[in-house]
């Protein structure tokens, strides 16, 4: 590229090229040239040209490099051979003197050569070499040394030549043989004359052998001719002996058949040609002798041939042959009465030949011969006038009509009337009215022939005088303006339907000024005397019965117009399409002047028995088939619709429907057995909507159309929309559809109106068989040039244009586009460009046809907007730039309808116009851009009470078969909701709702994305509008409305508000209603309530959108305390039983994501909130411990809150400071599971050491506090665990809050309105776990009272109340070691039985809290042996023997305290009847073993018969063991008996 680019800068400015410059690109140049060996590279050809473009200016630097690379002995390289031979062209006076140093070390490598490649090469040079000098040698006054002769090289070429041509040219390589042949031309001229004479015997033959091996032979004539042209120079004898072969090999090229016409071919004829001519200027004799003989054969391709090369030496040789034209002229007669019009081939001159033969080539040499030989006037004239009217020699018209008129000119020039025609004396020559309809006829057609129109033309003007007198000064007018018309116009431009009428009028104008009714009549005749010889030319054929038509027409004789017409209907030949035309045309064109004649003719025919199959009263329609008289009937049809087109207007309306419609419709329809048949032939149908369609247009141009009632116009319509149904819809072979349109068209102007059904199945039909066609075939700009297609379209349009005409509102325009709506959206996109185009025309009507009277509004302007704007991104340019230009005509029309004139011109509007050019580029980012500027001007020009109609009618479009316009609508869409969404406040919740439902319809990826941008634009600015909107969708939210409610999330500020507005909506309404299902004293279900449950499902999808995260930051202690109530006001709530229903059925592709149960639906809104605010860990934590299963139970939801409050405090401890204020503000809320949740959470978070680290402390316990008058035990439950947690999170802080904390425990332990009495037991965990931690003073004051409250629940029924409390007495036991008062040590003597009774319950967990107990009073009894039993049982971790522990417990009682012994049984036997077996058989064994070990003197202690009826009872006792411990205590007993 970069050496191209190098070659084309120094071919344009080589002059400013300076030396040093110039030495730098040709060492470059040479270097990259010779770079490699191979001849193969693009590049190297490149260095060469640069070398070339250099050397034109700096030859002699040029030469010194590249002969640096030219050394003798060493094959160059190919490159070097081949700049050398482009300089010898280029420059050659530069290089000329340069080459006999070139050629004399060139010669002995020729030898060294091998390969046929580089032997290809240096003929190539050779050649070059040879031209250069003959250039050189041609310009001696011009060179720069005119010393130099041809001799100089003569040598050196001869032995190139010897070796090229002895050697090479018996290569097999076809390519070297060319390329030899090709330089053996030029070199023939260097050879010294005696050795060319003495090589042609063997060069010519040589060279003629090729034309045998090589099917391109262009380089083998170009040779052969330069041979020639030397061997003729130096006056060579040798050429006669050769003239014969060299006359044969020659004539064969130019006669052989070739199928190609390419530059090659027509370049090889020329040079055969011009080898024709070196022979014909030597030997013109031996030339003609053998050319003549072979006109006088029967092969016609030797006859054209011979003709061409006759044709081509008369004008090259015209010195020789000048003498030779009377015999070439009498060999002209044999090919003058040839026949045959068989095509010839093209011609050597490259010249359209289609018609050619040999007659034709043979006129054309007449012509030569005519025009050039003098005397020849008298030997032509006026013979030749003869071939004029023959049809089969109309090939040769335009050479003939050529002929004749310079020989008129000719005898004009020599008198007045030597010219003239003498028909008297020559009784074969053509009448003039034969002449002039003959020359008339074939000028319809003008191009062909080489021009025969105006060649007819021009003799039908020089003929004037023999024609008629009196034309000669009107033709000196016409005739020119004719010609001058078909100067201005090619075959291609030349619209024949004008030239025609151009003709008629001529001939109207030329019977005009005869107006000679005998002259008229006579050439009416004779024009329907050539009709049959035209049958072969439809288009000519056609034409005459025009002019037949044009001269009836100015025939005043009735009866000669009534006997023609009658005639022409007779032997007119039906079969023929152009013929009834044709026929149809005449008929139309007389009736202008004879209607009633043409008429009556045609009524005559009609009523005859011509549609009779069999008999008729004409021989010669005996025997028509059903076929035959179908196409009859099409022909008369279309006589009767060509009378109504050209006769007088107001004369055709009182014959349409009294005459010319009865018999078209009699013709059309056919009658069996009295029942009307209609033809199904489509010619017939064509030509009776053709001939109706022009019924429609005469009456419609009537200046009395308006008064005119057509009392069949909806019968004809009903029959037009017959026959476009009737069309077949894949393809348009006809033009019935078309004209059966244009019909209706001019039917729709006529009175009375069509109906409304009627006017709907008219545009409905015609709309269908268009817009339901397959493409037509398109133009590299996208435009479609089929004739028939466009012409159908059209009409189209005229007839929708029309109906719209009759009803010019908005209200009109609507319907028009309802009907196109269909195929505006349709999936194919040539039914949409078409659409789009009509409905341009329209809105271009309309617009130009507006007439305003009233400022009223265009209310319909938004949806036909909005049905037109998204196609500005269509797949299809033209559908493209259509919609832009729908658009803006709608723009104006709004201006219109307000008031501004048609004039006027919008800034905002035109801006339009320049972005329609932005949609010619299919790349979907420009269009899309596009298509936002659009939407753009049209919120700028919407009026406000239209936006609404626009934006719904665009989520119409969001469904789009098309992606691109769906895309747009998008696009639009959001550009609409961003300039004008602040007018849109009412219109959110049909918005939001229309959006719904298009999610749900499409399932396009695009479209989600765009919807969740509208959805964020209108939040924007009306953001409780759109939350309200969204929350009123179906539960449970879908696929769609979850992507909805995640793009509120994409903006913080927007997010917040959104965030706020759901806690408020999820607050504000009450989170469940109690339902009784069954029974009125059954338990109520809570059934959750719609609008909380939905703000918790929003809340979710919010904030699990990660966009959400900063506004999830800014509420996060907000969120968390309302999502935490929100779950504790859920536990245990059900969906309403609709819900239930739904969520079981909910399958498809938008289902829900998520369960719908309000329990779990506020852990997962909970959950994202954490993942969302940064507490990811807290939600791991919650996991790995199964806290959220918990809170989602009621059994389990305060273990989940109390695991949450501690992984809060573990993973997000500083959010709890705000946290805490939230939850402390619910604390005083209406629902007590909200109460007890906050409660909950915030009782565990003070067993963390986080809330004394963050101060939070006192503020905790103060919010507890306020709470321990609770309604709810549940929270006057927690609100103890909390205050005792306090020892866990702040042990150190326990002594300053100490007696606070011990008065809520007491409160506690004395609360009565808890029938569980839980709260007591928390308070008895609590005591436990504070006792030790609380001042020694606080501590005593409760200590007898605990003490006391907690005895009864010694014995209690439940584990947990037996553990806790004897726990509990355990630690006031601990408390109060050394330093127990007497009132505390008879608390320690009443719990002794229970405590060791107790070490036999069935639960582990109290057995142990007794031995803990028994350890912790042992030391107030002061009794070392006691003290040491215990230690010795009751270490922990070892099992203990009871009885062995009991005995021994039982000894130092009754040894140390046998005071004891009375009160010890009596509360013994209290446990008889204890409801734990192992309890009651621990009763008797403990009072056996008291027996056993007291004295006989402590025995008025015992009641012994309450004791012995008491261990009868136990007896009977239902377990084993009790009976047997019963037993063994009553043997005791024995002791004190």
């Amino acid at each position: 590229m970069i050496l191209r680019a190098m070659e084309t800068v120094l071919s344009s400015h080589i002059h400013k090229l300076d030396k040093d410059t110039a030495s730098t690109v040709i060492l470059l140049a040479s270097s990259e040239m010779t770079k490699t060996k191979e001849l193969s590279c693009d590049w190297q050809q490149a260095a060469s040209n640069v070398l070339v473009a250099v050397g034109k200016q700096f030859v002699n630097q040029v030469m010194e490099e590249v002969l640096r690379r030219f050394q003798p002995g060493v094959l160059p390289h190919c490159s070097v051979l081949q700049t050398l031979a482009s300089l010898s062209v280029s420059n050659v006076f530069g290089m000329v003197p340069f080459l006999p140093s070139i050629l004399s070390t060139m010669l002995p490598m020729l030898g060294m050569a091998k390969q046929d490649a580089t032997r290809v090469v240096f003929c190539c040079a050779l050649q070059h070499f040879s031209e250069s000098t003959l250039e050189y040698l041609a310009n001696l006054d011009q060179a720069p040394d005119p010393t130099v002769r041809k001799d100089v090289f003569a040598t050196d070429i001869f032995s190139a030549y010897d070796i090229l041509f002895h050697h090479w040219l018996q290569s097999r390589d076809a390519k070297l043989r060319l390329a030899v042949v090709a330089a053996l031309g030029p070199m023939s001229h260097l050879l010294p004359s005696e050795k060319l004479e003495e090589q042609l015997p063997k060069l010519l033959p040589g060279v003629l052998s090729l034309y045998k091996k090589h099917a391109e032979t262009f380089q083998v004539s170009k040779s052969l001719g330069q041979i020639l042209e030397a061997a003729v120079n130096v006056g060579s004898r040798t050429l006669e002996v050769q003239l014969d072969a060299l006359l044969a090999a020659l004539h064969v090229q130019i006669c052989v058949p070739v199928e190609s016409t390419s530059p090659l071919v027509m370049s090889s004829q020329k040079e055969v040609l011009r080898c024709f001519t070196v022979l014909a200027c030597c030997s013109p004799d031996r030339l003609l002798a053998f050319l003549l003989p072979r006109l006088d054969t029967n092969n016609e391709r030797l006859r054209v041939g011979t003709l061409q090369i006759l044709r081509h030496v008369i004008n090259s040789a015209a010195a020789q042959m000048q003498v030779k034209k009377p015999f070439i002229l009498s060999s002209m007669k044999l090919p003058l009465l040839d026949t045959n019009s068989k095509p010839g081939r093209p011609g050597a001159n490259g010249e359209d030949q289609a018609t050619d033969s040999v007659r034709a080539v043979s006129v054309r040499t007449l012509y030569l011969i005519s025009t050039t030989v003098d005397r020849m006037s008298d030997v032509l004239w006026p013979y030749l006038l003869e071939f004029l009217t023959p049809v089969h020699f109309t090939a040769a018209l335009t050479p003939l009509c050529r002929s004749l008129v310079h020989l008129a000119l000719k005898r004009q020039e020599t008198g007045a009337d030597a010219f003239l025609v003498q028909y008297d004396t020559h009784a074969n020559l053509p009448s003039p009215y034969a002449v002039t309809t003959r020359l008339l006829v074939v000028s319809c057609s003008p191009y062909l022939g080489d021009g025969r129109g105006a060649a007819s033309l021009r003799l039908l003007k020089v003929l004037h005088g023999s024609i008629y007198p009196s034309l000669g000064q009107r033709w000196e007018t016409t005739v020119p303006l004719l010609l001058e018309y078909l100067d201005e116009h090619t075959q291609e431009t030349l619209s024949q339907k004008e030239w025609e009428e151009k003709l008629l009028v001529f001939l109207r104008d030329t019977l005009t000024v005869v107006s000679d009714n005998t002259w008229i009549c006579q050439l009416s005749q004779e024009m329907c005397r050539q009709l049959p010889c035209y049958s072969k030319t439809p288009q000519e054929k056609n034409f005459l019965y025009k002019c037949i038509g044009t001269a009836l027409a100015a025939a005043s004789s009735k009866e000669v117009v009534g006997k023609h017409l009658r005639e022409l209907l007779e032997t007119a030949k039906y079969q023929e399409e152009a013929e009834r035309e044709g026929l149809a045309c005449c008929f139309g064109i007389c009736a202008i002047a004879h209607l009633e004649d043409t008429l009556a003719q045609l009524e005559d025919f009609v009523r005859s028995d011509v549609f009779r199959k069999s008999t008729g009263i004409f021989s010669i329609f005996k025997d028509r088939s059903e076929h035959e008289v179908e196409k009859v009937k099409s022909a008369l049809i279309l006589c009767y619709g060509h009378v109504a087109a050209q006769a007088p207007r107001e004369m055709v309306l009182a014959k349409v429907e009294s005459d010319i419609l009865r018999n078209m419709f009699q013709c059309f329809n056919t009658k069996v057995l009295g029942i009307k048949v209609e033809t199904k032939d489509p010619a017939l149908k064509l030509c009776l909507v053709q001939s109706l369609c022009m019924v429609g247009q005469a009456i419609c141009s009537s200046t009395q159309a308006s008064s005119f009632y057509f009392s069949r116009k909806a019968e004809l319509v009903a029959q037009m929309l017959e026959f476009i149904r009737a069309e077949p819809l894949d393809a348009l072979r006809t033009p019935i559809r078309k004209k059966a349109m244009l019909t209706c068209t001019y039917l729709v102007h006529l009175e009375p109106a069509l109906e409304e059904p009627a006017q709907a199945e008219v545009i409905h039909s015609c709309l269908r068989s268009v817009m339901a066609l397959p493409p037509e075939p398109q133009e590299e700009d996208g435009t479609c040039q089929e004739p028939l297609y466009l012409d159908t379209v059209h009409a189209l349009e005229d007839l929708l244009t029309s109906l719209l005409q009759r009803n010019m509102t908005p209200q009109g325009l609507q319907v028009m586009v309802e009907h196109l709506s269909p195929w505006i959206k349709s999936p194919r996109g040539h039914e949409r460009a078409r659409a789009l185009g009509l409905s341009a025309c329209l809105l271009q009507y309309f617009l130009e046809h507006l007439q305003v009277s009233a400022l009223v509004p265009f209310h319909n302007l938004g949806l036909l907007v909005g049905l037109f704007s998204p196609r500005c991104a269509d797949m299809w340019l033209a559908t493209r730039q259509e919609a832009v230009g729908c658009v803006y005509s709608l723009l104006y029309l709004q201006l219109g309808y307000e008031g501004f004139s048609r004039d006027h011109r919008d800034d905002v509007a035109e801006r339009l116009l320049a972005l329609r050019d932005g949609l010619a580029h299919p790349d979907p980012t420009i269009l899309f851009h596009t298509c936002h500027s659009i939407a753009q001007i049209i919120a700028r020009r919407l009026p406000p009470d239209q936006l609404i109609s626009l934006l719904l009618t665009m989520f119409e479009s969001l469904g789009d078969p098309v992606k691109n316009c769906s895309r747009a609508a998008t696009v639009m869409i959001n550009c609409l909701l961003k300039e004008r969404g602040n007018m849109l406040l009412e219109k959110v919740p049909e918005i939001v709702s229309v959006l719904r439902s298009k999610l749900q319809e499409t399932q396009e990826d695009h479209v989600l994305p765009a919807a969740q941008h509208s959805v964020y634009l209108l939040a924007s600015q009306h953001c409780a509008a759109v939350v309200s909107s969204l929350l009123g969708s179906p539960l449970p939210f879908d696929s769609h409305t979850c992507a909805l409610w995640r793009a509120l999330a994409v903006e913080p500020s927007l997010t917040t508000q959104v965030l706020g507005l759901l806690m408020e909506k999820m607050r504000r309404d009450v989170p469940f209603k109690e339902s009784r299902t069954f029974l009125l004293g059954s338990t109520p279900d809570r059934v959750a309530t719609l609008l909380p449950l939905a703000a918790t499902c929003a809340l979710y999808e919010v904030m699990s959108a990660p966009a959400s995260a900063p506004a999830v930051l800014e509420l996060y202690p907000q969120l968390f305390a309302a999502l935490l109530l929100r779950v504790s006001c859920t536990v245990g709530v059900q969906l309403p039983r609709t819900l239930q229903a739904k969520e079981r059925r909910s399958t498809g592709p938008a289902r829900p994501a998520r369960n719908l149960e309000p329990c779990s639906s506020a852990v997962d809104a909970l959950q994202a909130l954490l993942l969302c605010g940064g507490s990811r860990d807290v939600v791991q934590c919650m996991e790995q411990e199964g806290g959220w299963e918990m809170l989602r139970t009621p059994a389990g939801h305060e273990d989940g809150v109390t695991q949450l409050a501690s992984a809060m405090a573990r993973c997000a401890g500083p959010r709890l400071p705000l946290v805490l204020k939230a939850l402390t503000c619910t604390q005083s809320g209406v629902y007590e599971v909200q109460r007890t949740t906050s409660t909950a959470f915030l009782a565990q978070l003070l067993s963390s050491n986080v809330v004394n680290d963050l101060m939070l402390l006192e503020s905790l316990l103060e919010s507890l506090r306020a709470q321990q008058k609770d309604p709810s035990a549940s929270v006057r439950r927690l609100v103890l665990r909390g205050l005792a947690n306090v020892a866990s999170g702040a042990p150190d802080k326990v002594p300053a809050h100490g007696p606070q904390l011990l008065t809520a425990m007491i409160s506690g332990l004395d609360d009565g309105d808890d029938p569980q009495s839980l709260v007591a037991l928390e308070a008895m965990l609590g005591l436990a776990r504070l006792l030790e931690l609380v001042e020694p003073g606080d501590r005593r004051s409760v200590l007898l009272h605990t003490a006391i409250r907690i005895r009864p629940f010694f014995d209690s029924e439940k584990m947990e109340f037996r553990t806790a409390s004897i726990r509990l007495f355990g630690h006031l036991n601990k408390a109060y070691h050394g330093d127990c008062e007497d009132v505390f040590l008879e608390q320690v003597v009443g719990g002794l039985v229970p405590l060791l009774l107790h070490l036999q319950d069935p639960h582990t967990p109290v057995a142990s809290a007794c031995q803990f107990a028994l350890c912790m009073c042992i030391p107030h009894l002061q009794c070392e042996e006691l003290a040491a039993a215990f230690q010795k049982h009751l270490q922990e971790g070892h099992s203990l023997h009871f009885g062995e522990f009991l005995n021994s417990t039982c000894k130092h009682l009754m040894h140390h305290f046998p005071d004891l012994l009375g009160r010890l049984v009596s509360t013994s036997l209290f446990y008889f009847k204890s409801s734990w077996d192992s309890v009651r058989a621990a009763a008797p064994l403990f009072t056996g073993f008291l027996v056993l070990h007291a004295e006989p003197e402590h025995r008025p202690q015992v009641d012994l018969e309450q004791l012995i009826t008491a261990l009868r009872l136990l007896l009977r006792d239902p377990a084993p063991g009790v009976r047997e411990k019963a037993a063994e205590t009553l043997g005791r007993l024995v002791k004190f008996a």
